[in-house]
């Protein structure tokens, strides 16, 4: 579904990523971990056209998004979770999701009439302004948007990020709920022993080059894994 080949992103003289390549494959949850500024967050960035790669080939769906406009990315199914979650906090809950299904009006009150079934606390709080919400909501509802466009696939960038333990199992029970409902996710995860507990693939991104890939459960078995995420 995804084919990333041999990206450069540069940020002035610095090179964010280096050549890196990656795949993701329909149905799959595949892992993107490393420390602070190892390039994970400009790797799905540039994926959706918000940064601009020096060289590489992105292709999803069969389309190439290097040559394709950020406002058009959603329109071919592939949705972002940003890091910090980015909600429209003067917005409603309800309004939020509703700006989620501008790419695709097509079924709106449906649309979100399942995101409220999976989501029932968003439903309680609808007409409540998302800036309020507490940071495991405002989560949801960031997933929620991304849902309302009724994606192929989805790139989340560190959902669990300031989440209380309790609400980050929560928050990956639902990652695993929605690739269980047919939809793609390519997840960059601080929280490597989660992201590979639910992944099917990984890969480690270190200074703007993959040094790991494989099997997620088997990396989560690997000494240099283990070593330098997992505290192990």
């Amino acid at each position: 579904m995804l084919e990333v080949k041999d990206l450069k992103v540069n940020y002035g003289a610095v090179q964010a990523l280096d050549g890196i390549s990656l795949t993701v494959k329909d149905g799959e949850i595949v892992s993107l971990i490393g420390a602070n500024g190892a390039g994970k967050t400009t790797t799905l960035r540039t994926i959706t056209g918000l940064e601009k790669a020096s060289a590489g080939s992105i292709i999803f769906d069969g389309h190439d998004l290097r040559t394709t406009e950020p406002c058009k990315i959603v329109n071919l199914k592939l949705a972002h979770v940003p890091e910090g979650r980015h909600i429209f906090p003067e917005m409603t809950v309800e309004e939020n999701l509703e700006m989620g299904a501008y790419a695709d009006p097509s079924d709106t009150a449906g649309t979100m009439a399942k995101i409220y079934e999976r989501f029932p606390r968003l439903r309680e709080r609808r007409r409540q302004l998302a800036g309020t919400l507490s940071g495991g909501e405002q989560q949801m509802l960031a997933v929620g948007r991304a849902l309302m466009s009724r994606p192929k696939m989805i790139l989340m960038d560190e959902p669990s990020m300031g989440l209380s333990p309790l609400l980050v199992q929560e928050i990956f029970d639902i990652i695993q709920e929605v690739n269980r409902q047919g939809i793609t996710i390519l997840l960059v995860e601080q929280n490597a022993q989660m992201a590979l507990s639910i992944s099917h693939r990984a890969y480690v991104l270190e200074t703007g080059h993959i040094t790991i890939e494989g099997d997620a459960k088997a990396l989560l078995k690997d000494e240099r894994v283990k070593k330098a995420y997992l505290g192990q």
